[in-house]
């Protein structure tokens, strides 16, 4: 078992050097944490949601900042990006089969955290 372990590690190493700038999966991972891609990702865990319903649920984040988040979301696959064609047009997001799989731990580690606080103070 420990061979097949390190096999599959030494491919993984030899198919992706996150360390090098040059590598695409830091460019993903870079996308995914950045301040407003986990709160992207978090927000679609459960409903496909159109730009504004996006825009309402990230609180603090500018429309410019979203529009850019998503595009990078969505050139990695992480995120599905559907254009009604209305006036005006209605975009509606969701998370791929990828973004799904790397949501899932985000939104593990965000439950984790909320559910450790302490209880707020009202008030």
């Amino acid at each position: 078992m420990a061979g097949s372990a390190q096999h599959t590690r030494a491919e993984a190493e030899t198919r992706y050097d996150v360390f090098h700038t040059d590598c695409p999966a830091r460019d993903v991972v870079d996308h995914v944490t950045s301040r407003w891609g986990i709160w992207v990702l978090i927000s679609l865990r459960s409903n496909d949601l159109r730009f504004y319903e996006l825009r309402e649920s990230i609180q603090g984040i500018s429309e410019k900042m979203l529009a850019q988040t998503l595009r990078a979301l969505v050139q990695d696959s992480l995120v599905w990006r559907e254009v009604e064609p209305t006036t005006p047009p209605q975009v509606t997001y969701g998370l791929t089969e990828f973004g799904r799989d790397v949501g899932e731990p985000l939104a593990e580690l965000f439950d984790r955290i909320t559910r450790r606080l302490p209880p707020r103070n009202a008030g």
